[in-house]
């Protein structure tokens, strides 16, 4: 009986140590999410004050910014295992856990030629990922990581993306930037597409149709709909929500192609993201409602938190002067694909 308990206490010493070197890196990768969560709000004050515009910096863009700056702190071997759990590991469970945001239900409420509408624009802006990135002298990973970013959820999919792209001395900068740029692009156009969907005499629909359809990231598209109406925050949200529905898709065509890339299709392995599955699986149990409203609740706040705490870990894990060194070219190709999901979305309005 001794020996017995001497051995389920060893069991447990050997998991503790097994992942005990994991847990700097943790957290000083959650130090950094808790700080850009403390520091949102106050740079949101700040921005107020100078300039008079109601202006979020999102947090996932200050812990970015926050684990660049301690860079060099996290070089030290002992955070290396933590660091690298969470972009690695962490990172996807999180991305999975969006799955229960999703509900067919309001997805098949938007109709056939408003689906059909996103569809055509993702793909079409996925593919000028690949063209903008060959004009402007990129390769084609950079391409893949601009046209799923802008295509689908911007911040999120970029993440996703990743994981999927070749191994590259440059990934995790290129992704890092990509980021930024996404959130960056979403801002202005939380503040300028409303004016747009204006000009062109949309209604809250349509409006909330046009700001779901082409802005990249979910916060930027709550605040532009909502400022506009509650008609159209709804609409715009809906139609966002499909499109990161779309994430699972995106990132399998994107990993497909490179697998296929540079080889025969017979030696080819069309690889299979778990998470991505899990998402999927996760979004139709939401949709039958048989999620408790409780599990739901946790399991937003684990993501939330575990993408955040992912994040700081790519910027500790990425210096500023790599994320500096990308070159105007990166900025031109990630404009170029949010400026192609724009023009294709409001000439398919114009045609409906």
């Amino acid at each position: 009986m001794g020996d017995e308990k001497l051995t389920q206490s060893n069991g447990v010493f050997f998991d503790f140590f097994k992942y005990r070197p994991l847990l700097a890196g943790l957290a000083l990768s959650a130090a950094v999410a808790v700080v850009s969560v403390l520091l949102e709000p106050v740079a949101a004050s700040f921005i107020r004050a100078a300039t008079g515009q109601v202006i979020t910096i999102p947090a996932v863009v200050i812990a970015l910014i926050v684990g660049m700056a301690l860079h060099t702190l996290s070089v030290r071997p002992v955070y290396a295992p933590g660091i690298t759990f969470a972009v690695k590991k962490l990172l996807r469970v999180a991305i999975a856990l969006l799955g229960l945001r999703v509900s067919l239900g309001d997805i098949a409420a938007l109709g056939l030629g408003t689906a059909l509408l996103v569809v055509m624009a993702m793909l079409l802006t996925l593919l000028s990922g690949f063209f903008f990135a060959r004009l402007f002298g990129r390769d084609a990973a950079y391409g893949a990581l601009a046209g799923g970013a802008t295509a689908v959820c911007g911040a999120s999919a970029a993440l996703a993306t990743s994981t999927v792209l070749p191994p590259n001395p440059k990934r995790d900068a290129d992704t890092v930037f990509m980021v930024v740029a996404v959130n960056a692009l979403s801002t202005v156009a939380m503040l300028v597409y409303p004016l747009i969907g204006a000009a062109l005499g949309y209604d809250d629909r349509v409006m909330g149709i046009f700001l779901g359809a082409t802005i990249h990231d979910v916060a930027q598209v709550v605040g532009a709909g909502y400022s506009v109406s509650e008609g159209a925050g709804a609409s715009a949200v809906v139609v966002k929500l499909f499109r990161v529905f779309l994430l699972l898709p995106v990132v399998l065509g994107i990993g497909w192609w490179f697998a296929n890339r540079g080889g025969g299709a017979d030696k080819a392995k069309v690889p299979a993201p778990v998470f991505a599955v899990v998402f999927l699986l996760l979004a139709l149990a939401n949709s039958a409602g048989i999620v408790p409203a409780g599990i739901k609740a946790v399991a937003g706040e684990f993501s939330r938190w575990g993408l955040l705490i992912a994040i700081g870990a790519l910027g500790l894990g990425t210096s500023v002067k790599a994320v500096l060194a990308v070159g105007w070219r990166h900025v031109a190709v990630v404009c170029g694909t949010t400026l192609v999901i724009l023009a294709v979305v409001v000439a398919g309005l114009g045609l409906m």
